[in-house]
Order: structure tokens, then sequence, then C-alpha cells
């Protein structure tokens, strides 16, 4: 299809566009100098063993770096030579301009490393290497100089390669070595991006000196030496942030005025009734929508422009009824989560075939496939319409994963419109300079996908976020605030929780906590709206929303903070407004063990039959009165059973049960719906075993995977016929409920496959005794991604077929093998 392949052409452009170890800081590119939290996904308690991971991590960029620079100084020596004979490529003062101070930075960074590298050699716990560190500051003056002269240095390398087309050669095929045990021998890279490299390393180390002095104790001989080092890097950081402008992000028009980029970044256009992947600019004065031209390998990648509009005549204006809004394609749910679950299991194929013998061409052909599956994924997860339109002419629409972005391209548009803007016409000639400045001018290189990065760094958190929202501070009149929790997933955000609105107030105290599940998240997003109570105010634009966003932030997870077991309390200033959280993270091989309860007399962590038996009924207690409330009053509720109830809520009800409270029908019919929906899925997720049993897990698994449909019912229905009578008599009476659930997917999006989704994992992953058992699992998110699919895959059978009588099942064991 031609947009997956506009995907995959962007996906190439990266691949060409520099060596492996680019790292744009803040645009998601990685390298061996990533944090520890990216490349330490163990747990490692010994600080020593962690600080000489990161040192590790560090010393391989270093290596690369040296190799860089040595690569930068190859050519120079020869054209300083050559600038003194009857025919130069460039004169000795163009030579001195260029490669200015590159040889110093080279001889500081050559000693550092020959004085890091044994030190790592013999590690133990008497090795110090504080005082390279703040050796390495104290040159930064040699940075100074360079950054100084960086600009100019850019220049008059573009102007010689304009110039001379020896030198041009030279500037667009440097080579770089690669690491000493690396099988490839050599990188090609631009001059231009090897020249960014002294630039992007100081910020790169300033880094690493955070995450040594996290893993340093304080009364250790390298602690201050590293501070000292630290404070000198980001002094040096501030005094040139404002200096620097690698990407030079302005433009000269002809008439002499300069046209700054202000934002850009990857969204999905609706064109012809097609989503269609696009780059869009934001200037001073245009928002310029492009594509990536398909070029020839080897060749320098370029933009094709689809579309300008002058921002003096942009408006968001609401469309009329006589304009003819593009039809979108929504695809239903279950599709997006089948294609997250395919592509988990790539990735844990991939990482098994790294470990195995000979799998390296085996790798890139499940890479290249998980490329492909990344970018249909990107295409066609956004729904959120964010229309503009050109008052002289024609309206776009681009769909957006979050009311975040939507909010952003807004603001950073109309801030831009209150300048005195005039209306600009570019004439053909004008549009491909400004087009083919986008190359060089854009800040956001890789699209979101994960295909194109090592595995083993590829950062995230897998597992279930507890968010506490406290408060909110900062309002200037009395509002009707509510807060969503938003955050990333297979490189777009997702909105996971919401908070309940207060009426009138100008200090909302919520404290509700929710449990969020992260599927390789590094961000939190909490958004704050106001609650639009007057049905005038209504808006038909922008699939009618009409809750205005007060303010908006995001915090980075890390690990380091979010994984300890106490909670971390943060606030996130937003437009003056200050909410106020609390988080921890709960790791997915905690999440999914079943932990049986030391106290028998409650019901949750308790095995299904000896509940019953105390009941003296057929299905627990907590299951008929949790399905019965559901289906008087949540049956029509958007996302049942998806979207997460308030933890403090789910605790109380399950308390009340676990005590068996006289006021247990009193607190249900109080309760918000989303919570008794997520105390029944915390209930059947406690139990100490599987509902469907850890003795026919493995042929549940078999059963499933049968081809032949009268096989396959066989199979499954003897399954059934084989579980103990407690696990059956509940398992038809959740099957019949999530029915009739899905009976009212118009209403509720809650379709039957959806309905596995949440369900299937829930109702058959194995206890934490069968999981040790499976050899061929390495770990806890392979035992996720492994599975997962089968698991949906049965209850989803299940949910498909005509209704199941228990009698009858346990009547009749010929009655199932009959032709189907």
């Amino acid at each position: 299809m031609e947009e997956e392949e506009e995907v995959l052409c962007y996906l190439d452009s990266v691949l060409q566009e520099e060596e492996e170890d680019v790292f744009e800081y803040g645009d998601g590119e990685l390298d061996p100098i990533t944090p520890l939290h990216r490349q330490f996904k163990g747990d490692i308690e010994k600080g020593l063993e962690m600080k000489k991971l990161v040192l590790s991590g560090f010393l391989a960029s270093e290596e690369i770096y040296i190799n860089q620079l040595e690569a930068l100084l190859l050519p120079m020596r020869p054209l300083k030579a050559t600038a003194t004979t009857s025919q130069p490529v460039l004169t000795i003062q163009q030579v001195e301009t260029i490669f200015y101070k590159i040889q110093d930075i080279f001889e500081i960074h050559k000693e550092f490393y020959d004085a890091l590298l044994p030190n790592i050699q013999q590690w133990d716990e008497k090795v110090t290497v504080g005082h390279l560190f703040q050796k390495l500051a104290s040159q930064l003056g040699v940075y100074k100089a360079f950054v100084d002269n960086y600009k100019v240095a850019l220049e008059t390398a573009e102007k010689c390669s304009q110039a001379n087309g020896q030198f041009q050669k030279i500037s667009e095929n440097l080579k770089v070595k690669g690491p000493k045990d690396s099988k490839d021998c050599t990188t090609t890279v631009s001059m231009e991006a090897l020249l960014y490299k002294p630039i992007d390393r100081v910020t790169r180390s300033t880094l690493v000196l955070h995450d040594l002095l996290k893993h340093t104790p304080k009364d250790h001989p390298d602690f201050p030496l590293l501070q000292d080092a630290l404070r000198i890097s980001q002094n040096f950081l501030s005094s040139i942030n404002e200096e620097i402008d690698p990407r030079r992000t302005a433009v000269t028009t002809p008439k002499g005025e300069a046209r700054q980029l202000v934002k850009d970044g990857f969204l999905v256009e609706v064109s012809e009734s097609s989503r269609k992947l696009r780059h869009v600019f934001l200037f001073t004065d245009l928002l310029l929508c492009a594509k990536m031209k398909k070029t020839s390998v080897g060749r320098q990648q370029q933009y094709e422009c689809k579309w300008y509009i002058p921002l003096a005549d942009l408006t968001f204006q609401t469309l009329d009824d006589s304009d003819s809004c593009p039809s979108i394609q929504i695809l239903p749910e279950h599709e997006i989560e089948e294609m997250k679950i395919k592509i988990s299991v790539l990735k844990s194929d991939i990482q098994k075939e790294k470990k195995a013998p000979k799998g390296q061409s085996r790798v890139e052909r499940l890479r290249k496939k998980m490329n492909e599956q990344e970018s249909w994924l990107l295409l066609h997860s956004p729904t959120i319409p964010f229309r503009i339109h050109n008052k002289h002419g024609k309206s776009y629409q681009f769909l957006l994963s979050s009311d975040y972005e939507r909010s952003e391209w807004r603001e950073s548009i109309q801030k831009l419109q209150k300048k005195d803007l005039q209306t600009c016409v570019l004439s053909s000639v004008e549009l491909q300079v400004l087009t083919s400045s986008c190359f060089k001018l854009r800040t956001v290189h890789n699209i979101p996908v994960t295909s194109n990065k090592d595995d083993e760094e590829t950062p995230g958190l897998y597992g279930f976020l507890h968010v506490i929202v406290h408060s909110a501070k900062g309002f200037k009149e009395s509002a009707n605030p509510y807060c969503t929790l938003e955050v990333d997933s297979y490189g777009y955000f997702v909105s996971k929780a919401k908070t309940r609105a207060f009426r009138d107030t100008t200090e909302p105290q919520w404290n509700e906590e929710f449990e969020i599940e992260l599927e390789g998240s590094q961000y939190l997003r909490i958004l704050c709206y106001e609650k639009c109570y007057d049905k005038s105010m209504l808006n038909k634009d922008d699939n009618e929303i009409v809750d205005k966003i007060m303010g908006k932030g995001q915090v980075q997870l890390d690990p380091q903070t979010v994984q300890s077991k106490n909670w971390h309390m943060d606030v996130i200033e937003m437009n003056g407004i200050k909410v106020e959280f609390s988080m921890k993270f709960t790791s997915r091989d905690l999440s999914l063990k079943r932990t049986p309860s030391k106290k028998q007399s409650g019901v949750f962590g308790v095995k299904i039959n000896v509940v019953t038996k105390r009941e003296r009924s057929k299905v627990p207690y907590i299951v008929r009165q949790c399905i019965e409330e559901v289906e008087k009053r949540g049956i029509d509720e958007v996302g049942i059973y998806r979207i997460s109830g308030v933890a403090t809520d789910i605790q109380a009800l399950k308390t009340a049960f676990d005590t068996n409270t006289k006021d247990i029908l009193v607190m249900l019919s109080d309760m918000d719906i989303n919570a008794i929906a997520g105390t029944l899925k915390l209930y059947f997720r406690e139990l100490p075993e599987p509902l469907l049993t850890d003795r026919l897990y493995p042929a549940f698994m078999e059963g499933i995977a049968l081809s032949d449909p009268a096989a396959k019912e066989n199979c499954m229905m003897h399954l059934l016929r084989s579980l103990p009578d407690p696990n059956l008599m509940t398992f038809l009476i959740l099957l019949e409920h999530l029915k009739r659930v899905a009976e009212k997917e118009p209403i509720n999006k809650m379709s039957l496959h959806n309905l596995a989704t949440v369900f299937g994992p829930t109702l058959l992953r194995p206890s934490e005794s069968e999981i040790t058992k499976a050899q061929h699992i390495t770990s806890a998110s392979d035992i996720w991604s492994h599975d997962v699919m089968a698991q949906v895959q049965v209850l989803l059978y299940y949910l498909q077929h005509p209704p199941i009588s228990f009698a009858e099942l346990k009547r009749n064991t010929l009655y199932f093998s009959t032709d189907v």
C-alpha cells in the first residue's frame, strides 16, 4: 500500500542519514551513551556494578566519538598540504576555519579514553575515576572556542563544497571506523554531521555524570569530583545554549527576511479518503506539509511539498455544512490491539534469535516485518481530527492520537498569528528552495517506531504505573476542572484514566488513584480540562470535544525514580496551574505473579473451590454481584472494562468483599461503575491459579491452534468439560455477561474482541510455578508476549460460540464430536 511505503521510506532515510550512534537529545534516537535506565534491565543491587555498567557504556561511546574525530582529521592533513601547492583544493585559512580545534579535542579525548580503559578492565571497589571526569570538564574551554567558530565552519564548508567538486566529494564521503569488536569496518558520514558531534558530546557527557552520581555513594572519593565535573558541564551548557543552533533553524527569503522554523513533526493526513504520513513544518509565516521523496539507495533524501498555507490565511473555523469533510475509516480497536500483540511477539522472537547461533539473517527478516507492522500501526491508530483551513481555498485534515498534540500545534500557530503577519505567495523556485532546506532544518528525524533501534537499548517500562492525582492550585477563578492521564505506547499517546470533575472550585482535591498498564512507556502526561456544562456551547468540530484544555504537561518515567517501593511525589506546572500527583511502578515481572493470599478467610487470592464451598454457592458471590451491578448501570458506559477505575475505590471494594462487610450492596450501588468492573478483573487476576487452570493451559494453547474446525470444536468443548464445576460455572456466567456487554458495542465501544483482549490473559495466564517450568521462556516480558495472542483467541473462541449450557456439556459428552 502506498501509505505504508511512505512510512518505510522515512525509515530508510533514517538509516541512510547517519551512522547508528546518532543521538538527537529529545528525538528518541539512541546510542551507547544513553542513560543507565535505557541500558540496564536487570535487578543488580550493587551500586558498584551499576556504576561500572554506566562507565562501560560511556567508554564504548568514547571509542565511537574518537573514531569520528579521527575521520574528520584524515582529510585535514592532505588538504593543508595541497593548500601551498599550485593547485590547492582549499586555502590554508579555509582549512583552519573548517577544522578549528578538532585536533585539540581529539587529543583530549584520546588521553581520557586511554586513562579510563584500564580502570574498567581492572574494576574493583578501590577504583576511582572522578579525577578523569574533572579533568575532562576543566578542558571545556577548547569546546567553547569550537562552538564560537561552529557556524562559520559550517558556512565555509558549504561554500567550499559549492565552489569545488573535489571538496564536495570529500565532505560527503568521510569514512568512520567501527568499534574494535564491530564487524562493520567503516561507515560513510558527511562532514556536516561529524562537525556537529563535539556540540552533541557535552550534552551527552552531562547525562552520564548524572547517572554516575546516582550510583556513587556520597562518602566515595569520586562523589565530590563528579559533582564538580557536573557543575562545570552544566554551567558550560547554560552559557552556550543560546549561542548554538546546529541546524540553522532560519532560512533567508528572497527579500532578505529571516524565516524561522518553529516546530516540525510527523502527522497522519487524511487525503483522498486515505491516510498518508506527512512531515509538517511550522515556520514563522507559513505552514508547510511535505512527504519524503523516494530516491535510489545512496542518494540524499529529499522532501516534496504537498501544500502550504500562509499563517495570515490559516483558520481553525468549523466546517460549514456545505463543505465536505473527508471520510475517515476508523479501524475497530481490537485490530489495533491485535497488531500490538503481533509486534510484541516479534520483539520477543528477535531477542531469541539474537542469542541463537547464526540467527542474524533471521533477525533482519523479523526486523523488516516489524517495520511493516509498526508502520501500519502508526498510520491507523490516530483518531482525533485536527482541521485547518485556508480562508482563500482548501481545508486539510490531520489525525492525531492525543488532544495534547492537537493543543500544542494549535497554540504554536495561534501564538505566531498574534504578530502582524502578511500573506505570502511563494514562486515555484522559492517553494523548492524552502522545501529543500527542510531536510537540514528539521528537528524531528525519526518517526516514532522502535524497529530501527537496538532492542537491547529500547527504553520504556512494561508493567503497571500507579498514579494518585492529589490536587490542583493556581486557578484564577472558579472552574469545573478534571484531569486525564496519558502514557505513550508503541510510539503514540493513549488516554488511560480520568478524574471526576469538580463544580465551581479554585482548589480541587481529587486524591484519586489509578492503575495504568505500560507498554514500553517513557512518559506520563497530565491534561487539565474545564468541564463544559452549557449545552449551547457545543462545538461540532474536532470530534465534538467541547471541554477546554486549561493546561497540560508531561514527566519522564525514570525507572530509577519510579521503581522504588515508595511513592514518588511530583508537581506538573501548566499555564500557572500546579497539579500535584504521586506515582510508583510495578514491573511486569511482579504484575505477572499470581500470589496466593495468606488469609484463607477472604476471597481475593483464595482458590475458587474454597470460596464456593464456604459460601455454599456454585459461583463466587463477588462475581455474581459485580456482574449484576455492571449490567444494571454500566453496560452503556463507554470503555467498560477498559477504562481504569479509581484504585482506592477498588481497594475499598476488595476489603469489603474479603471481610464480608454487610454494607457491600450499598457500597456497590454508590461506587463508580469502572471501579466495580476493575474489582471483578482484579479478582480473576489474583486467583492463585487461572480460572481455566494451570493443568489444562497447555491443552488450551494446542486446541486453539488446530486448523480443522471439527477437531477444534471437539477439543475446546472437551476442555470445558474437564474444568472443575466451580470454574466451569463461573466461566460460563462470565461468558454470557461479556456477550451481553458486546451487544451494546455501538454505545459502549466494547466488541467481543476488545473484551477478549481485556479478559483473555487474566483468565488463562498460568501461575508462577507453571511459568518457571516453561524453560524456553527467559524473561517476564517474553512470557507476556509469547502466549498473549493465543490467550485472547481462546476466550474469543468461546465468546463467538453459540450459547454453551452447563447441563448440556455434562450430560452429552458425544454431542460435540459431530462434524461442524
